[in-house]
């Protein structure tokens, strides 16, 4: 086990200064194409996304601050709009938007929202990205629900997401049997589905065509990889992951909830990989769900574990699964031997599981690659942190680069060429209270 004694912090820059909102990462993919903005969203510690009315950027070198959509009569029941990230290859963001037949009454929901895309050269002209239609018969390439945490693939031809549905809401509140999961879906660009308005404006179109892609169940059977639950998902690789015939897949890793052999939950690391052509039905059911069952995934969607800590004293996985650049090794949180929550790796292709780092306390969280997969930052103490991958003694491998704090800093993003690393910092205001800030290091001893 080993502490931080590293006296050389990095030299912080608060980008914003706004004490007034909250200005949050949200561990999203926040830094454009070109390194020079970092994109945002405002919501509030009390609505939450609900109650975000802007999704703004900030310069990196400036402090220059733009707005890239307002939704100008904004509630707290919202329609709101938030978790924002850009895409890799071009000057686009997407997030997540509330529908714009909220009320009081109806109010934002985890099945009640969808994704709007906005390119930086048209403010305020959304792009509805996902379709929804919950009228049946339902469509194919529409979902009946809400996405969330929008994720670029590295090409930007995909985005990836978790979903609640609305048509299985209904059914657990008429039933009082559990049908509201949490799941995974993706979209494809250029393939739009359209669909006509309804009277309450539910439904909507999307340019992009939408498919789940995990299968989820209430009641998974103990003992099996069955899951009822799937969320802390991301993309592998910027260009999938290499197989044994040299081939690349594209594939979402992710945390998903199984029963031990006594029914016990436990989180467990899944991979799921995804066709090229999600527009065929699969084994399991229909693209676009029925009444009583979610949307299926596409033929060729592959969905497979690759942790078993169940039946170990120190069982279950955490955090965001994330992938080095290269696609061959998903980074997570689970508890060494000590009962200490450390990171660990696995391939995507299975095998055991490699422990990386070795404190005496746990990781905080926050993990996040850097773009070379040679080193992995995180939270720590209050600090940020920097470890590298190897076999050197553990002791040689890590770097505190900030000091800690309490609050501890939160929502580590890397810059594309690793050369920026920014988070968010509670500032704490004797007028204004509590609010999120942007801050930026460079790291310039890291990576080589």
């Amino acid at each position: 086990m080993y502490s931080c004694n590293d006296s050389t912090y990095l030299a912080e820059k608060q980008l914003t200064h706004d004490l007034s909102y909250n200005h949050d990462l949200d561990n999203n993919d926040n830094f454009s194409p070109d390194n020079q903005w970092l994109v945002y969203d405002t919501r509030t510690e009390e609505g939450g996304i609900a109650a975000s009315a802007k999704i703004e950027k900030v310069n990196v070198e400036t402090g220059e601050k733009k707005v890239l959509y307002a939704l100008p009569n904004n509630a707290e029941w919202g329609p709101g709009a938030g978790a924002v990230s850009y895409s890799p290859v071009d000057n686009s963001v997407v997030f997540i938007h509330g529908l714009m037949s909220v009320t009081q009454e109806n109010p934002y929901q985890q099945w009640r929202r969808t994704g709007v895309i906005i390119n930086d050269s048209a403010p305020n002209v959304p792009v509805f990205m996902d379709a929804r239609d919950i009228t049946p018969p339902y469509t194919i390439g529409a979902l009946r629900g809400g996405t969330h945490r929008h994720e670029w693939s590295g090409d930007g031809q995909w985005i990836g997401y978790t979903y609640n549905d609305a048509v299985l809401k209904a059914l657990e509140d008429k039933t009082g049997e559990k049908h509201n999961l949490r799941t995974i879906g993706v979209s494809k660009r250029n393939m739009p589905v359209k669909l006509e308005k309804d009277a309450q404006g539910d439904n909507v179109s999307g340019e992009w065509f939408s498919a789940l892609v995990v299968r989820v169940t209430p009641t998974p059977k103990p003992g099996s990889d069955e899951i009822s639950h799937a969320a802390g998902d991301s993309w592998v690789g910027t260009k999938g992951y290499l197989k044994p015939d040299g081939t690349r897949q594209i594939a979402r890793a992710f945390i998903g909830k199984v029963k031990d052999k006594n029914g016990k939950e436990v989180d467990e690391v899944f991979v799921v990989d995804i066709p090229n052509d999600i527009t065929i039905p699969g084994e399991f059911g229909p693209l676009e769900g029925t009444d009583t069952t979610f949307p299926m995934p596409p033929k060729g969607t592959v969905q497979r574990r690759l942790t078993f800590t169940a039946d170990t004293p120190q069982a279950g996985c955490t955090g965001i699964v994330r992938s080095s650049a290269d696609g061959s090794m998903l980074a997570f949180l689970a508890k060494d031997a000590q009962g200490i929550q450390q990171i660990f790796t696995v391939s995507p292709q299975g095998g055991p599981p490699v422990q990386v780092t070795f404190h005496d306390k746990n990781v905080e969280g926050s993990v996040r690659w850097h773009p070379n997969g040679k080193q992995i930052s995180y939270v720590w103490e209050g600090s940020i942190v920097v470890c590298k991958i190897g076999n050197e003694p553990f002791k040689n491998r890590f770097q505190a680069l900030t000091k800690p704090t309490n609050p501890s800093p939160s929502n580590l993003v890397w810059s594309h060429d690793g050369a920026i690393l920014a988070f968010n910092r509670i500032i704490e205001d004797a007028k204004t209270g509590k609010s999120k800030q942007i801050f930026v290091i460079k790291p310039s001893n890291v990576g080589n």
